[in-house]
């Protein structure tokens, strides 16, 4: 009996966890140099919205990023669930209400990629997804570049093949796959290289990306002490880069934790997290 009681509270414990961390987020300031900035700038990094709502439309949030003022936003992916019929109009309402005051630059992850390859299954949700978003503000980057010239930032938004994030395995990245997939990167300018799936990063640095921007871990779920997340959305234990800063020959690459969660609505000791990342040029010396 006291076995059976001592569990019970272990459930309600971890369950109250779930539903706590699940439902709040965390505003995280960072602070990057890069050499080939033209000037400072600041950005609000977003990922794994996955139509999340919090309090009153996503007004607490809406509020936290006019607060932070940020020089533009970018996506990274998974604004939205590749559920068949799923009701978009959390997600899309929030991009909107955030593009009245800034620009927002959005990279495309995994679930929007299954709902614009798998057609029979989705129909024309991502057609649909699209037309909502077509606003002044909002500039969608699929396999594409756009220039920042103000601070001499060349941005470029990566959709990988959905064969890039198998689960179970972690596929191959073939040789020269970004080069043919967004082209060459820009060596006179400080590339931001928005891609959802972390595990290439050291593709990606060996493409250019001075700044990889990514999400799609969800901060492993759960999270331990020394331990870091649990697991990752491709069911992999453990995984190598959960959330947080990564460096590796001379790129660096912010991993988001994510704004929502899907499947089930939980997240333990593992809040959502709002990115403030400060850019700045080299300092003088």
């Amino acid at each position: 009996m006291i076995i059976l009681v001592i569990l019970v509270l272990i459930f309600v414990f971890f369950l109250a966890i779930g539903l706590i961390d699940g439902n709040r987020f965390e505003i995280i300031e960072e602070e990057l140099v890069f050499p080939k900035l033209q000037k400072e700038c600041r950005i609000v990094l977003i990922s794994d919205v996955h139509n999340k709502v919090y309090g009153d439309k996503n007004k607490p949030f809406i509020k936290a990023v006019k607060k932070i003022n940020p020089d533009f936003i970018v996506l990274a992916g998974d604004l939205v669930t590749s559920k068949a019929g799923e009701d978009m109009m959390p997600g899309i309402e929030l991009i909107r209400a955030l593009c009245r005051n800034f620009k927002v630059y959005y990279g495309l992850g995994n679930h929007e990629s299954k709902i614009k390859e798998q057609r029979d299954k989705f129909g024309n949700q991502f057609e649909q997804l699209k037309k909502e978003l077509k606003l002044e503000n909002m500039i969608l980057l699929e396999n594409r570049s756009v220039k920042i010239p103000e601070y001499n930032i060349r941005i470029t938004g990566l959709e990988l093949s959905l064969e890039y994030f198998a689960h179970f395995k972690l596929k191959k990245m073939e040789e020269g796959y970004l080069e043919i997939t967004v082209g060459k990167s820009d060596d006179s300018m400080c590339n931001i290289l928005i891609a959802h799936n972390p595990d290439y990063f050291s593709e990606y640095a060996k493409w250019g990306a001075d700044l990889v921007l990514s999400g799609h871990v969800h901060g492993g779920i759960m999270r331990l002490p020394l331990l870091g997340g649990v697991i990752a959305p491709s069911y992999r234990l453990f995984p190598k880069y959960d959330g947080g800063i990564y460096r590796e020959n001379g790129a660096v690459m912010l991993l988001g934790r994510g704004m929502g969660s899907h499947t089930l609505p939980f997240r333990f000791f593992n809040p959502a997290q709002l990115y403030v990342v400060t850019l700045k040029p080299c300092r003088s010396e």
